[in-house]
Order: structure tokens, then C-alpha cells, then sequence
């Protein structure tokens, strides 16, 4: 009845007059138009106040006074910072009931459950599974979330069944671990992990092999060797440029050399690595993020170049909490909010060669986040339970992944109630 009613009125309606206010009201043909944010886009040097119009569930346009009247729905984005989707390229989302550590296992998170609600459209699993159970990886939970779910894939063929699994070196085969790369998923495999390794560089030496084969980079947890091994021969005769370094903040120095010595001072090698192009990564987590090695670190000129959570059950309830909150401890230590949001946006994008991610290019995937930069007295605690007080803190406001709203905290794209 409704549709009927519509076409009596324009019957009734002289043709010139259909024809001029065709040409007065523009036709919607953007679905929905963040409007008036303040827009940061690294990639696209973006950092003003801007309108992101998106159809289609691509970026249409990024430009400034977009007319409200050409969109279907309209989030008023006033006083708000928007940004590409956060990627997160540090995470454990193997989850399931196997009697296993991260592997299929209960220390692994379900990613759509923690990835919205800060911001992230995008995670990068660190070598949670191996070549052999990749594929139930991808069919468990790759396949079925929302989250965009790419991966390092563990140098162990088992991935992180568990500590005594991930000694075994008859199981770390570099030619099996690049065919599934190559041949069967380039798209999700961005990487390859070597973690938690007991030994000498065994392990890492046939990750890179493996990196070498399958033309990808390789991330470390160097960690859990007693006595340390050095991390200044890591960086300048094993990895190569492009190789990631994670958990660069940790501080456990029984088991694992530090980028800051005793003395508070970064060891001049690390700069060094930084410019022979060794990357580096937070891997905050449950264990890994220290104030006495990330303080002085930036308060030298220390940067990290991905700032990544480590997510999983062990972390997400602790110092860590979620991306936006790790972001806001580097903005609290002097870090600006735009070189943060680059650390989780473009940053990560290149480094697992993902160029298509993290930016708010027309044709992009429409991946958008929107924060409120909070002002006030906060605390963020290290993995230590010691607290940093900041007076800035991010919180997402609303995500929207491939243009569908996922997140929306406080209704902001939402109708208001009407009792009548």
C-alpha cells in the first residue's frame, strides 16, 4: 500500500517539476557518511578534520563538507578522531578444547569477541599453529569471523601445542612450512614465528630458511634461553631486514637479554639493528611489557615500529587489557596520537606486505575506527602491576568492518528512542 500510495503522488506531480528536483536533490548514493571527525591517516599523510563517505562496503570518498543529503545514514563523528581500522599483529586466536596451550587451546581468545570493541578489523595470529594444523586453523576460525584473521605460521609444524612441542627440531621444516605458504594460502600467511625455543639459534635459522623460501619475514620471541643468548648476534648476523623482533619491551633478565641495560641506557646496538632494518615489535602480552624498559627506551628515541598486544587469555584481563589501551601508554609517554595510530595502521600493513590495509584509500576496504581521546587522571600498569599515570586515554567509539557498523558503544549511529 505504501508503494502504491508514493506513485499516486508523483502521478500527480507535472514531469518539469520531477525533472528539476532530480537535479536539486542528489540521489544517495553513499551508504554511510562519518561526518565532521577529526580523520588521521597516515598512509594518506591525513590529519585534519575530514567526512569518510562509504558504499558498497568500500571507501568512497575522504574529503571535507561531503553533502549530508547524499547518504543514507549520516554518524555525526563531531570532536571524535577517525582513523583506518587498528591492526593488531600480535595475537593468539587458535581457540578451542584441545588439552593444549595456544594451539587449539583455551589460552587462545575468539577474536570477534575482543577486536571490535577496540578498534581492530584486523589481527594477525603469531604463530599459534604449524603447517599441520593450519588448515583447521583457517576452518575453526579464520573462516568464520568477522575480524579479518591473517597469520604467522609457526616454523613448528604443531604451532603452540605446548613448551616441550616446541623443542622438537625434527619438527621444524622449513621446506613444508614455505609450500604451505606458497602454494596453498599466500593471502593469509603473512609470516613465520619462532618462539619459546630452549636452545641456540636452530630454530630460529630454519624460521628465516623458511622466510627465505616463501619470500616472507620472520617474527622472534627470543625469550626462555638460560643463559640469554645475545640478541646483538639475533639482530645483525641471523635476521635479516624486515624480520620482526617482538616483545621488544620485556624485561626478564635471567632468560632474555634486554634492549635496556641495567643502567637505564638502550644498548647502542639496538639503534643500530633498527637502521640495518630489523623491526620491532611491542608483543605487549602477559609477561612482556616492563615501564623501567619502555620509558627509557622512548625517552632515548627508542621506538617501536608495530605496537601490538599479544592478546590472548593471559593478557587481555592484566596490565594489557586491549589495543586501544596499549596505544594510549605510548601516547602517554610522549608518543603523539598520530605516530601511535601509524604504529597499528600502515605500519604493520607494510610490514606483512598487506598494502591493500590500514588506510582510508578510495576503493579500500571500508575499515574505520572511531576513538575518543579521553582527558582526565589515568593509571596503566605494566606486566609488573607498576603504574604510569597519563592524562590521555583512546577509547573506540564505533568500528565499522568492510562498512558494516560492528561496534557502537554509545549508540552513536543509532536513532533515538521515541516513546511516542
Amino acid at each position: 500500500m505504501k508503494t502504491l500510495y508514493r506513485k499516486s503522488i508523483l502521478c500527480g506531480i507535472p514531469t518539469s517539476l520531477l525533472v528539476l528536483l532530480s537535479l536539486v536533490l542528489p540521489a544517495q548514493e553513499i551508504d554511510l557518511l562519518v561526518k565532521g571527525g577529526h580523520v588521521i591517516d597516515p598512509k594518506n599523510k591525513i590529519d585534519a578534520v575530514m567526512d569518510v563517505a562509504i558504499t558498497n562496503g568500500k571507501i568512497a570518498q575522504v574529503a571535507a563538507d561531503i553533502p549530508a543529503r547524499s547518504a543514507k545514514k549520516v554518524i555525526n563523528a563531531t570532536g571524535l578522531l577517525v582513523t583506518p581500522g587498528l591492526i593488531d599483529m600480535h595475537v593468539h586466536v587458535y581457540n578451542g578444547n584441545d588439552d593444549a596451550y595456544i594451539a587449539n587451546g583455551p589460552t587462545s581468545v575468539a577474536p570477534d569477541g575482543f577486536t571490535f570493541r577496540a578498534g581492530v578489523t584486523t589481527v594477525v595470529d603469531a604463530g599459534s599453529s604449524g603447517w599441520k594444523n593450519f588448515r583447521q586453523f583457517k576452518a575453526q576460525t579464520i573462516d568464520k569471523a568477522q575480524t579479518r584473521v591473517l597469520a604467522f605460521l609457526n616454523i613448528v609444524g604443531t604451532g603452540m601445542v605446548g613448551r616441550l612441542e616446541e623443542q622438537d627440531v625434527n619438527d621444524m621444516n622449513p621446506v613444508m612450512t614455505a609450500n604451505m605458504i606458497r602454494q596453498l594460502f599466500p593471502q593469509l600467511i603473512v609470516g613465520i614465528k619462532s618462539a619459546h625455543y630452549w636452545g641456540d639459534f636452530t630454530q630460529v635459522d630454519k624460521a628465516v630458511e623458511a622466510g627465505k623460501l616463501a619470500s616472507v619475514p620472520v617474527m622472534v620471541d627470543f625469550g626462555e634461553h638460560e643463559p640469554p643468548n645475545s640478541i646483538e648476534a639475533l639482530f645483525m648476523k641471523h635476521l635479516r631486514p624486515g624480520d620482526i623482533f617482538t616483545h621488544t619491551y620485556s624485561y626478564g633478565p635471567d632468560k632474555r637479554e634486554t634492549v635496556v641495560d641495567e643502567q637505564g641506557k638502550v644498548k647502542p646496538f639496538v639503534f643500530e639493528a633498527q637502521k640495518r632494518g630489523i623491526l620491532f615489535d611491542v608483543g605487549h602480552g602477559g609477561g612482556a611489557f616492563s615501564w623501567r624498559q619502555a620509558v627509557p627506551a622512548m625517552q632515548q628515541g627508542f621506538k617501536p615500529d608495530i605496537i601490538s598486544t599479544d592478546l590472548h587469555t593471559q593478557s587481555m584481563n592484566g596490565g594489557m587489557k586491549d589495543l586501544a589501551n596499549v596505544l594510549s601508554k605510548f601516547i602517554s609517554m610522549g608518543m603523539t596520537v598520530p605516530d601511535a595510530i601509524y604504529r597499528a595502521t600502515w605500519s604493520p600493513a607494510n610490514v606483512i606486505n598487506r598494502k591493500d590495509l590500514g588506510h582510508l584509500s578510495v576503493g579500500s576496504d571500508a575499515d574505520v575506527a572511531i576513538f575518543t581521546l579521553r582527558k582526565g587522571d589515568f593509571g596503566f600498569l605494566d606486566v609488573r602491576g607498576t603504574k604510569l599515570k597519563g592524562t590521555q586515554k583512546l577509547e573506540a567509539e564505533l568500528t565499522i568492518r568492510a562498512g558494516k557498523i560492528v561496534w557502537d558503544l554509545n549508540g552513536l549511529s543509532a536513532p533515538l528512542w521515541d516513546a511516542k
